[in-house]
């Protein structure tokens, strides 16, 4: 990789001036904000909520605003939330911090670990390079930016898209640094890597992939695991791992056949073929050089995990739902506790016996992103007490009369699109904690099916495009300096809109399809 390439990776992330200033601007604004909020909302006369409902109706106000403008790390205003719940006695403490050790909170609490030792010993990249360097990928322009977007997809599926992209971004740059130089031969005269639309594309599609492949999987991405919470929690439907992955696996491979046809014709190649990039990629494969022990035994481990995660659905299709034996594996091996068990197997598969030296240690596993188990905690205790106090069933009614939306498929157009809209502004995470009770609420108001809504919400909540500060994926791809702003906008605005509608009509097909409709 070039000099300009190795600096424009030191630039991951990275804004600028004048965001940093709007940054500082939106966290000290939102610092003052929350808390007027909350005084102005508990000041309001609300009779149709009772006591608690209004003191949680403040604090909800408090909080969003943080979750929006974050004036302090999202994990501690939602610990903050909680403390606010117990000490204005809208709940008491074992009430209120139960949700902290929620099922599923282990299930993400083993797959952040599992990641984790994939990266450390270059699993994730051996899997990137091995896709690109197929032979039918070849040197073709087109496809290079297929495959590159499929295996951002499919590292998300399993990974933080903030990771998948992470790692995907130096393999992008030096593949648009290798397209440079032949595009300048060919042309005579030199070339500015950074002027490329086939750059622009290629950032876009890493940052874009990785967030729209985390929709697949139960783990890929907070907001899924949030909503699976929910919908269990106040819906009272259960959805496997294997279930869910029957409607968003196929509804993903729509959406990125969408996200492919928009970054290619949208950022059109200059060339149709780049001379050189099978070597390219061939010459970073060989520096992995051979399986070492720790990849072989991360590889062990994670396919462990998900053929237990699998498993309830296959004896589901071969059994049904109502056998025994679905029940019984399901009672006693279910998706937290799988995770524990292929996260607790790295900690016990060595890699070198006579150092004792084991697949993860205790150091490296503490990397992982603790804050948000914590922001799991805090949503779904939010999202509780608004049923408890019946803030949820007031909100949900007046959104109800506000919007008129009667329909099933009409409260999920909205949910899909309202999410959307929220994501652009704040977290995924923080996205879903907020619309998707709401959402749950609305419909039940309604009276028709609210898993719907809430799977739109929680879908809609991972669809943030727009900005550099939607999500940790497009600050990583801007901080390249080959996407402009107005390219991301654009992008993002076709995909925000056009993917949105993918999603419900997507819904509105798959979901009766496997039940949930």
């Amino acid at each position: 990789m070039s000099a300009t390439a190795a600096a424009a990776v030191d630039s991951t992330g990275t804004l600028s001036e004048k965001e940093e200033a709007f940054e500082k601007w939106r966290n000290t604004i939102g610092l003052f904000l929350g808390p007027l909020f909350a005084v102005g909302v508990y000041l309001i006369d609300m009779p149709a909520l009772s006591p608690k409902a209004h003191t949680l109706a403040a604090i909800l106000a408090w909080i969003v605003v943080w979750w929006i403008c974050e004036p302090i790390p999202l994990p501690m205003s939602a610990l903050l939330s909680s403390v606010l719940c117990v000490v204005s006695d809208v709940a008491d403490a074992k009430t209120v911090f139960a949700p902290y050790a929620d099922p599923i909170i282990y299930l993400f609490l083993g797959s952040f670990l599992l990641a984790e030792a994939m990266a450390i010993h270059g699993l994730d990249k051996r899997f990137a390079y091995g896709i690109m360097s197929l032979a039918l990928v070849g040197n073709s322009t087109g496809r290079i930016l297929l495959a590159f977007g499929f295996i951002c997809g499919f590292l998300s599926m399993w990974i933080s898209n903030t990771a998948a992209t992470a790692m995907m971004f130096p393999i992008g740059l030096g593949i648009v640094y290798a397209m440079a130089d032949i595009t300048a031969k060919q042309a005579g005269t030199r070339i500015d890597p950074m002027k490329l639309r086939f750059g622009t594309g290629m950032m876009l599609m890493a940052a874009y992939a990785a967030s729209a492949g985390g929709i697949a999987t139960p783990v890929g991405t907070p907001p899924n695991l949030i909503g699976i919470a929910m919908i269990e929690r106040f819906c009272g439907v259960k959805i496997a791992f294997f279930h869910w992955m029957s409607f968003a696996l196929p509804l993903l491979l729509f959406l990125f056949v969408l996200l492919f046809l928009l970054m290619y014709y949208l950022h059109r190649p200059e060339v149709a073929r780049i001379v050189g990039s099978t070597e390219f990629v061939a010459g970073q494969r060989a520096q992995l050089g051979k399986w070492t022990r720790g990849q072989k035994n991360a590889l062990f481990c994670f396919m462990i995990t998900v053929i237990l995660w699998l498993i309830p659905g296959f004896l589901a299709v071969i059994h049904g739902d109502a056998a025994p034996i679905t029940k019984a594996y399901s009672r006693t091996m279910p998706e937290g506790v799988a995770a524990v068990i292929g996260a607790a197997l790295l900690f016990i598969l060595p890699v070198d016996w006579k150092q004792r030296e084991f697949t993860i240690s205790w150091k490296q596993a503490a990397k992982i992103d603790w804050g948000t188990l914590l922001l799991f905690g805090g949503g779904i205790t939010l999202g509780s007490l608004m049923f408890q106090t019946k803030l949820a069933e007031v909100i949900g009614t007046g959104l109800l009369q506000l919007s008129g939306a009667t329909s099933v498929w009409g409260i999920t157009f909205g949910a899909v699109f309202i999410a959307i809209l929220v994501s652009e502004t704040s977290s995924n995470t923080a996205s879903a904690n907020m619309v998707v009770p709401v959402m749950i609420a609305l419909a039940q108001a309604a009276g028709v099916n609210p898993v719907p809504p809430a799977i739109g919400a929680t879908l809609g909540a991972s669809w943030g495009f727009m900005l550099p500060v939607s999500t940790p994926p497009n600050a990583i791809i801007y901080g390249s300096g080959m996407v402009p702003i107005t390219a991301m906008i654009r992008a993002g605005v076709f995909f925000d809109i056009l993917g949105g509608l993918m999603i419900w009509a997507g819904l509105y097909v798959l979901l009766p399809l496997v039940g949930l409709a």
